[in-house]
């Protein structure tokens, strides 16, 4: 009862006039932050940090909070939309967001993004609430082989449920894998593939290039050389009635893709270092391993909208958990806010819930306050993202284009990264053209960085003995639900080769 009391009065904290107006101009501009390409919620908040100076310190975390939750519905937008994530943590909603856009049902996969996104913000919130000191403690538990352990997992789902062509879903993670291990080991901070002696490799090859390049570029190629130019422009019209049958089929739909990124978003997020991005793709993939129609994924699947819209939402509300308790970012966005705070004067950790008990309710509260304005705000300018698509390509191509170029030089200020988002949406074309799976490279070059030194580390601890990964409570579940991912092809391809051997005994 005391924890309902306490948010009661941090959700009539931030109804205040200046906290909700605060909260209303924040979730307005993170949803347009979010649905340009190269921005993303990271970008804004850095950008946005000093006017907030002209506020109470409260308001303007409480504003900050509000333009990440702004975000994170927005970067659906232009993946719907136009093909390119609008941050990171959207590329998953481009599997099959982009082909409901394309069969022109782009109202119907808005609708379940913003429907998804607020029940895994919703979800995560009451999560919070509840459970925040011990899932906090949960999370400082977890070593570097639970950490490994979770990102196997995540690349098992690829290769277990990859198709009937695993060969091609495993180069397409390695080749991921080698893109995220450019540039300085994290180890010993010596340089690695650095090609041909570029200085540029360096800084090894940012997520924000490679996004943008497959997905805007790529896919631009892509629709041209399928077209040859001759794209028929996709007019859905947008109705109170229309939006009241989409969102009764999103319901129908998109219910265990939303339930499932709504609990393990929200648990990818708590973890340090995790983040929404990485909450989404395994969401993504964990839907599909438990959808009774796994084929439908990549074509225009409901259920792939809302997995990734209700991770990404959860996850963003899960990595506020150890900023708070622990003073540790749970997401490069929150370690801005953690920036922000220590500039005021507030101190991250346990004693913050004692000390700033005001403050951090207040903060609590505004979740639910921007998770269901973001919601309202979403859906009234749904009508103005649909007529995005009623552009002829002629016009639309070169949008997609200069979108792209100038989102990524915004975000990097620099021309090698922009020559290499060309190779990247050059290279992605022919590889789709030769049928080779773009999201499992994706997946690879977001989880690479964060596997390899909990791999290195989880083997120093051990002494060089890889049964660390088994032999831990939490490690040697994941684990082995991992290696039985992995290898379930081969047991499919044995029990083929079964049943085709008696076919002619019968």
């Amino acid at each position: 009862m005391e924890v309902l009391s306490l948010l009661g009065d941090g959700m009539l904290l931030s109804l205040q006039p200046l906290n909700l107006t605060m909260i209303l101009i924040g979730v307005t501009v993170g949803l347009f932050i979010g649905a340009m390409p190269g921005l993303g919620s990271v970008n804004g908040v850095a950008i946005l940090l000093p006017i907030t100076f002209l506020v109470p310190p409260g308001s303007a975390i409480i504003f900050l909070a509000a333009i990440y939750y702004g975000a994170m519905y927005g970067g659906a937008v232009s993946s719907i939309t136009l093909g390119i994530p609008g941050a990171s943590t959207a590329v998953a909603t481009t599997f099959d967001g982009r082909p409901l856009a394309r069969q022109g049902r782009a109202s119907l996969a808005l609708v379940t993004a913003a429907l998804a996104s607020f029940v895994g913000g919703t979800v995560a919130n009451v999560l919070f609430t509840l459970f925040a000191p011990l899932l906090a403690s949960v999370a400082l538990s977890f070593g570097p082989p639970e950490v490994f352990a979770l990102m196997l997992l995540a690349f098992a789902t690829f290769v277990g449920l990859g198709g009937d062509d695993i060969p091609k879903t495993i180069f397409s993670i390695c080749f991921g894998l080698v893109l995220g291990a450019v540039g300085f080991d994290q180890i010993s901070g010596a340089p690695r593939l650095v090609l041909f002696e570029y200085n540029g490799f360096l800084q090894g090859i940012g997520f924000l290039v490679l996004a943008i390049g497959v997905y805007g570029i790529g896919e631009m190629l892509w629709t041209i050389e399928q077209t040859r130019g001759d794209v028929s422009a996709t007019t859905p019209k947008m109705t109170v009635k229309g939006m009241a049958s989409d969102t009764k089929e999103a319901a129908k739909k998109g219910w265990k893709g939303t339930a499932i990124g709504s609990f393990l978003g929200f648990f990818v997020g708590v973890l340090p270092a995790a983040g929404a991005t990485p909450g989404s793709l395994m969401s993504y993939g964990v839907a599909k391993m438990v959808s009774r129609n796994p084929d439908e994924f990549g074509k225009g699947s409901v259920d792939g909208v809302a997995a990734p819209e209700a991770a990404n939402n959860s996850a963003s509300t899960g990595s506020m958990l150890p900023m708070l308790t622990l003073g540790i970012p749970g997401s490069p966005t929150t370690a801005i806010l953690l920036g922000g705070m220590v500039i005021w004067g507030l101190v991250p950790g346990p004693r913050l819930f004692v000390d700033e008990q005001e403050f951090v309710w207040g903060l609590i509260g505004s979740f639910y306050i921007s998770n269901v304005a973001a919601l309202l705000i979403n859906l009234a300018f749904i009508p103005v993202f649909i007529w995005m698509l009623r552009m002829p390509f002629t016009i639309l191509a070169p949008v997609i284009f200069v979108l792209s170029i100038t989102g990524g030089y915004a975000a990097t200020r620099d021309m090698f990264d922009i020559w290499l988002m060309v190779g990247f949406g050059i290279g992605a074309f022919f590889l789709r053209k030769f049928d080779y799976p773009l999201a499992p490279a994706v997946l690879a070059i977001v989880l690479g960085p964060i596997a390899e030194p909990t791999l290195r580390q989880s083997l120093l601890l051990s002494s060089g003995d890889p049964a660390i990964f088994f032999t831990r409570p939490v490690a040697g579940p994941i684990t082995v639900i991992a290696l039985i991912l992995i290898f379930l092809p081969l047991f499919k391809a044995l029990r083929r080769m079964r049943a085709k051997a008696k076919e002619p005994a019968s």
